[in-house]
Order: structure tokens, then C-alpha cells, then sequence
């Protein structure tokens, strides 16, 4: 079989996820954020266009940077969790049974025993499609929310979450598989001697198990991550599936992609064992002037204040006193933050954008590639980034909401398989059966 492309859905519980300016369209379904009705609807629309799986990313509190408040990125609907996406993604699992289900969860707040017990539990309630997005936290705002003053530093964090991977791992493999037995006439309900302690101790982490919850189907969830830091990036080739990453270029895509397989081969890893999935925006119209000014419509939508808002919470750097109608290049940023944001705002300084447009771009898409044109159009570059080995396939972010992915599943995705580079039907029955497809 032909090497397939793999696509998965990027979702936040609240009203934007990347694109700053989505909610205000009048096709966004806004209103149904807190319904159930709003996530089993998209749940069947993926299943349907064949997506590998959806992930739902996650912060856990709510940026008050700009200007020391949290008013701006409340009052103007920037990317705020409302919902605990460990909640909805069992109520996507009844109305699908193939597409996989992804979900945020902190390797630095949250105790190994709590984490295998939970993401156990979703595999076995999913059959087998549940994959975890390992993040370790990085502000300030989230580590106040868990009673810390200040977040530890990257190194630790990393320390941390080694150590959490290698519990989790010990606690899921604390049941062997054929361990449940549920023979009622011999009254033997699972077999001890295949049920073991874990007896993990770090650093870090402590914990004895076994688990209370039996070897799921996949045997532990797809792991997900999108570290960007060296020491992440070593991270995720050594836990990592699944990798979400932002990459601005055809080049950067390709630079990170070679970057990655190699750290995975010094790790005696497969390349294939891990997919590489840049995240994509996309605006389609059945002519290109349609989905130019599709494109427009929706990216003026964003605002300055909010953009700016955004920016601040990415980077913890308030930009509330900095004039928006000055040229980026003038921009004095503090040393602490000058590194970071010269990478949140990089390909636009050459275009000599103000700091208050700069804010706009990156609010609309957060500066992942913005794709707009004709379904045809779409599926030609996303070919072309797949087939020249930029990725392994694409993290989908929306614009309208859930229109562009019931556009995308309807229009682009049957070119995708009419050229034999995406699946027409599913293989197996796991999330790690469809990877490996």
C-alpha cells in the first residue's frame, strides 16, 4: 500500500481555537459551546471524512497577561477552555466507533496513578481510540491555579515528565493482557499472578499500584506531543506517536521532519512508528476569488486588542504599554522575551508590518500556514507538502465552526482518496491500527 496521509482535527471547548476571529462568523456555531449536541455533531462529521482523530487542546486557566487582566481574552472570546474536555470525549465515544480520540492533560499537575486510571479507563471505553497530548506546562497563571507560585523550570518540567511517562507506562503494564478472566462457573474473575505492582519510584514521582483498571485495548493511548525546545523535541521522539507541530514553511516543515526522524533513529526508534502532523488552516471557495474573500471576511474579524491579548499569554508578556501603530522592527521587547518573540512574530517583520497587524496575523491562524483556494487547490498543496516529505499529514485547525470541517470532509477530502493518498475506509479498529495505516 501506498504511504497514506493522516489527518486529525485540532478542537478547544470554548470560542477559538487558533483563529481568534472564527466565533464572530455568523455560520460559527457559538452557542452550542456548553451542549453536548455540539461535540457528537463534529465527532460523526470526522468519522465520517475518515480523520485519524480529533484532540482537544487544553490550558487550564485563563490568560491574564494583557494589561494584568484577564477582561480582553474573556470579553472578546480568545482562547479560553470552558469545558474539561476528559468529560466530552465519552459522549464522542458512543456516537462513533472508529475515530480517535485525543485529549490535553498536564504531566505537571497531574499525578501518574490519576492519569493511567483515567486515559485507561477512555481507552476501554472507546475500544481502543484514545490518545493523550502530553504537554508540560509552561505558565505561570496554570501553576497558580495548583497552589505554586511560580512554574518550574524547563528542565525539571521535563525531569517530571520523563519520569510521569515511565510511571504510567508501569502502572498500565501492572495488568497483563488475558489477566481479566470473568469465568463465572470456575469463579475466577481475573488471574492475580498476571496483575503486578509497579513499584515506580523517581525523583520525582513515587507510586506502588497495579492499577484498578484492566490492560486496555490498545495497551496504553497513542502518546501525543508538541514540544518545540530542544529538550522537547528529545521528549517527544522518545514518548512520542503522534506529533503536533507549527511550522510557517515548506522549508521549516521539512528541516523540523529530519530533524525529528533522525532523533528518533538515534533512539533505535522507527520513522514510522511516529507520525509528524504540521498544523494547517484552511478557506475553501468554489472559485478563488470566492475563497479570497472568504479569507478576508472571516481574518477581519480579528481584533487589535485581542490580538495583542494573545500574544501577550503566548509569550507572558504584556503588551498593553507598546504602541500598536509601530513598526515591529522598533518594537523594544524585554531580554527575557526577546527570544520568544522573535519566533511567535517571524516572517512578518520583513513585511514591515506594524506590532498592532503583526498581532492581527498571528490571531488569526497563530501563524500556521493559512491555505486558500479551491478544494482542488487545498488538496494540491497538501499533497505536495506530504508527498516531498514535509509531513506525515496535517493538524487541521477551523475557521467557522464546525463549517470548515464539513466543507473540507465533503470537498477535499474525496480528491485526497481519489488519488490514493488518503484512506477510503478505515483498516482497523484502533487510533494506533489507523497510524500505522
Amino acid at each position: 500500500m501506498a504511504r497514506q496521509m493522516h489527518l486529525v482535527a485540532f478542537l478547544m471547548t470554548g470560542p477559538t481555537c487558533h483563529h481568534h476571529g472564527a466565533w464572530r462568523h455568523p455560520e460559527t456555531d457559538v452557542e452550542g459551546i456548553l451542549h453536548p449536541e455540539r461535540y457528537e455533531h463534529i465527532a460523526r462529521v470526522l468519522e465520517a471524512g475518515k480523520f485519524d482523530a480529533l484532540f482537544f487542546a487544553d490550558i487550564l486557566g485563563i490568560y491574564d497577561i494583557y494589561d494584568s487582566k484577564f477582561d480582553t481574552m474573556v470579553g472578546r472570546g480568545g482562547q479560553v477552555c470552558l469545558l474539561d474536555p476528559a468529560v466530552i470525549l465519552p459522549m464522542m465515544a458512543r456516537v462513533t466507533s472508529r475515530l480517535g480520540l485525543g485529549l490535553t492533560c498536564s504531566s505537571t499537575f497531574n499525578h501518574p496513578y490519576q492519569l493511567a486510571r483515567m486515559l485507561g479507563t477512555l481507552d476501554h471505553l472507546s475500544a481502543g481510540r484514545v490518545a493523550w497530548n502530553v504537554v508540560a506546562s509552561t505558565s505561570k497563571l496554570e501553576a497558580q491555579n495548583f497552589g505554586l507560585d511560580e512554574m518550574p523550570g524547563r528542565a525539571q518540567r521535563y525531569e517530571r515528565a520523563d519520569e510521569v511517562m515511565e510511571a504510567c507506562f508501569a502502572l498500565w503494564d501492572s495488568w497483563e493482557e488475558g489477566a481479566l478472566l470473568l469465568d463465572k462457573k470456575a469463579g475466577a474473575f481475573a488471574d492475580p499472578s498476571k496483575i503486578h505492582y509497579a513499584n515506580y519510584a523517581g525523583k520525582w514521582i513515587k507510586t506502588r499500584g497495579p492499577l484498578t483498571v484492566p490492560r486496555s485495548p490498545q495497551g496504553h493511548p497513542v502518546i501525543m506531543q508538541a514540544g518545540s525546545s530542544d529538550r522537547g523535541r528529545e521528549f517527544g521522539a522518545r514518548w512520542g506517536e503522534i506529533i503536533f507541530t507549527l511550522q510557517h514553511r515548506k522549508s521549516d516543515m521539512q528541516t523540523f521532519y529530519n530533524d525529528f526522524k533522525g532523533r528518533m533513529a538515534r533512539r533505535g526508534r522507527a520513522a514510522e512508528s511516529c507520525v509528524i502532523l504540521p498544523s494547517i488552516d484552511v478557506v475553501i471557495g468554489e472559485t478563488v476569488s470566492i475563497a479570497r474573500e472568504r479569507a478576508e471576511y472571516v481574518n477581519g474579524l480579528v481584533d487589535t486588542q485581542l490580538g495583542l491579548a494573545a500574544v501577550s499569554g503566548q509569550l507572558g508578556y504584556d503588551m498593553s504599554q507598546l504602541d500598536p501603530d509601530k513598526p515591529l522592527k522598533d518594537i523594544a521587547v524585554e531580554e527575557g522575551s526577546r527570544g520568544s518573540f522573535d519566533v511567535m512574530l517571524q516572517g512578518t517583520e520583513a513585511e514591515g508590518l506594524t506590532l498592532g497587524e503583526a498581532a492581527r496575523r498571528f490571531a488569526t491562524s497563530e501563524l500556521c500556514p493559512q491555505l486558500v483556494g479551491t478544494p482542488e487547490m487545498i488538496a494540491d498543496h497538501l499533497t505536495d507538502l506530504f508527498q516531498d516529505y514535509a509531513c506525515d499529514g496535517f493538524v487541521l485547525t477551523p475557521t467557522t465552526f464546525p463549517g470548515m470541517y464539513e466543507e473540507f470532509c465533503r470537498m477535499v477530502v474525496p480528491i485526497l482518496q481519489e488519488r490514493g493518498v488518503f484512506r477510503k475506509e478505515y483498516v482497523g479498529t484502533t487510533l494506533r491500527e489507523h497510524l500505522q495505516n
